[in-house]
């Protein structure tokens, strides 16, 4: 399996959700913790989370030794702000990793067995992004490999990696799909809580 670093994006001001929605409950815990934890099954001590907006009342509801918290200052600019302030980080931990594998703290029902799925496609050809397949376009959860480290760092925009998803060549995905709801309003969070009760 690659070294490989996990980085989760949770910097939004939760503008839709009219409360910070990396604290709204699912069960008996916070929507982020959800994400996290499903971060540190894949490697549990080189998990990355990049926060932004509302960042000291997170940080004092979600505390764990196995995740390293990243303030991102410049948030308000948008996804592609917390992307390059990860990588940045990642990077300066000098732990030489092959690749970052991107979540989205809104993204609670990717299943673990697709992500390490992705793990596994990404071992066999180390040269490759590995992506999701919306149906017209590729998207996150993605790994990038360490060629792409430096594309990462010069991104800007609230789109995340959206060009570098959709305009490469070296852009593979897997044949599967998985629950890419992403929980943006109060509608998205009833919505969910109700699929995972049935």
């Amino acid at each position: 399996m690659n070294n490989i670093a996990v980085l989760v994006l949770a910097a939004g001001k939760s503008s839709r959700m009219k409360t910070p929605k990396q604290l709204v409950k699912i069960g008996t815990n916070f929507l982020l913790e959800t994400v996290l934890s499903k971060a540190k099954e894949i490697n549990r001590n080189h998990v990355y989370c990049v926060l932004g907006a509302n960042y000291p009342l997170i940080r004092r509801e979600i505390s764990s030794p196995n995740i390293h918290f990243i303030y991102n200052s410049n948030f308000k600019e948008g996804l592609s702000s917390s992307i390059v302030s990860g990588v940045s980080k990642i990077e300066m931990k000098l732990e030489n990793y092959d690749a970052i594998l991107v979540l989205l703290g809104d993204q609670p029902a990717i299943e673990k067995e697709y992500l390490n799925a992705m793990l596994v496609l990404s071992s066999k050809d180390k040269s490759k992004i590995i992506a999701s397949n919306y149906g017209k376009k590729m998207g996150v959860p993605a790994i990038f490999p360490k060629r792409y480290f430096s594309k990462l760092k010069k991104m800007s925009g609230d789109f995340g990696a959206k060009d570098i998803l959709n305009k490469n060549k070296d852009v593979i995905s897997l044949d599967r799909q998985t629950n890419f709801i992403d929980i943006d309003t109060e509608e998205d969070l009833e919505l969910f809580k109700k699929s995972i009760l049935k």
